[in-house]
């Protein structure tokens, strides 16, 4: 027996906290769910090293492989554990096999399918976890996977979106500061001395005297301005880690000009495919809010759907607290008061998913037509200020060669 520190939502979502002595995280997770408790963390006390890492391992690729051809064995009247055995097998991810490995033998224990995903939450996250428990309870395993593959065929497609629109102005961006770095290191210090050796440094343009110090400048704070450099970013993150600071983030996110409307609109998109998912496949809504709550991705929308789920546990409807919370635009809320109303709720949240993902579509199309442009003349504009101000001196010193 050992003790597991876990925190769980009530049915109201208060949030609880706890210590327990189980046999493991699932004991803990199964007698917290008898007690009507929904649980969020659940972790061994005790020393424990901890190493930094980047990822689960598993792609969208790999999760969606095997969510497929896990519903296709199911359908085909496999029984679980040799499905898991033979996905193991064959599945080349290393990672992936010993996770797979892990849960067949944890179900071979007694422990159900759903809580066995759970020892694993870097690769099936809580919507992923609930789904399949939904399944479970409902006899629909295989239907739930299903739409798993292709909520998450859905979900990557909408990262990919939002990633394809920002890898060009951040290669742009990147390139801009290697340009600036090397004039101000290398070519503006030669221009520097060349017109030193010519004696003109007394009687250059005020352009080429404001670069030639901004140059000076940055060359000397160049030995401190690199460890300053990376202790701001180191900084940044760690403040960004805190809950104010990620607050601050998402909020600052939200209300920019040209990226907040896209980001509201990816939060839109999120948000009623998850919820619409979880409720197509039994999730009670209270569950599925807290669910959506942990991967709204923006903590804002976060607290925003915490309170809606209080409210809701209070008899009030979802249209409602959604309009209240100021978050989600007014044809979202009235959508989803119709759908509430017409008992379709979850087909009224696939509606506006597909609507807001076209949405993202064209948001995203119409942010990078118009960043380019905007990059194109910022670079154009830094590397002809430079270049003017080092040829205007050399234009002076030829005019008075020619006058000679």
């Amino acid at each position: 027996m050992a003790e597991f520190a876990w925190e769980a939502r009530g049915r109201t979502g208060e949030v609880r906290k706890g210590v327990m002595e189980a046999e493991n995280e699932a004991a803990v997770q199964n007698r917290l769910r008898a007690q009507q408790l929904l649980p969020t963390r659940v972790k061994r006390k005790g020393f424990e090293f901890k190493t930094i890492t980047f990822g689960s391992g598993v792609d969208a690729k790999d999760l969606v492989k095997f969510t497929r051809q896990f519903a296709t064995m199911i359908d085909a009247g496999l029984p679980l554990v040799q499905c898991l055995d033979i996905l193991a097998n064959q599945e080349p991810n290393k990672i992936f096999q010993a996770a797979l490995r892990d849960i067949k033998s944890t179900v071979e224990q007694g422990s159900t399918f759903s809580d066995a995903l759970r020892r694993h939450p870097r690769i099936f996250d809580e919507l992923f976890v609930n789904l399949v428990q939904a399944g479970e309870v409902g006899g629909i395993l295989d239907t739930i996977l299903n739409r798993l593959a292709v909520y998450i065929e859905k979900r990557v497609k909408l990262v990919r979106q939002v990633k394809g629109a920002l890898t060009y102005p951040t290669a742009v961006v990147v390139i801009l500061i290697i340009v600036i770095f090397v004039m101000m290191t290398f070519v503006i210090p030669a221009f520097e001395g060349m017109f030193a050796e010519f004696g003109a440094k007394d009687a250059l343009p005020t352009l080429t005297k404001i670069v030639l110090a901004i140059s000076r400048t940055f060359v000397s704070l160049l030995p401190f301005s690199i460890p300053g450099l990376i202790g701001m970013i180191f900084a940044a993150y760690y403040l960004y880690k805190t809950p104010k600071g990620k607050r601050a983030v998402h909020k600052i996110l939200l209300k920019l000009p040209i990226i907040g409307p896209v980001m509201q609109k990816v939060s839109v998109a999120r948000f009623s495919r998850t919820l619409g998912t979880l409720l197509g496949s039994g999730v009670p809504i209270l569950d599925a809010l807290d669910i959506v709550a942990k991967t709204a991705g923006n903590v804002i929308i976060e607290e925003g759907l915490v309170y809606a789920r209080a409210r809701i546990s209070e008899g009030k409807n979802m249209a409602e607290p959604l309009g209240e919370i100021n978050v989600f635009p007014g044809m979202v809320v009235q959508m989803v008061a119709v759908g509430e109303q017409t008992g379709a709720l979850d087909t009224m949240l696939s509606k506006i998913a597909d609507f807001y993902e076209e949405e993202v579509d064209v948001a995203v199309a119409a942010l990078t037509s118009l960043l380019e442009p905007i990059l194109m003349v910022v670079v154009g504009a830094v590397v002809g200020v430079v270049l003017v101000s080092m040829y205007l001196p050399i234009f002076s010193l030829a005019g008075n060669i020619k006058g000679e």
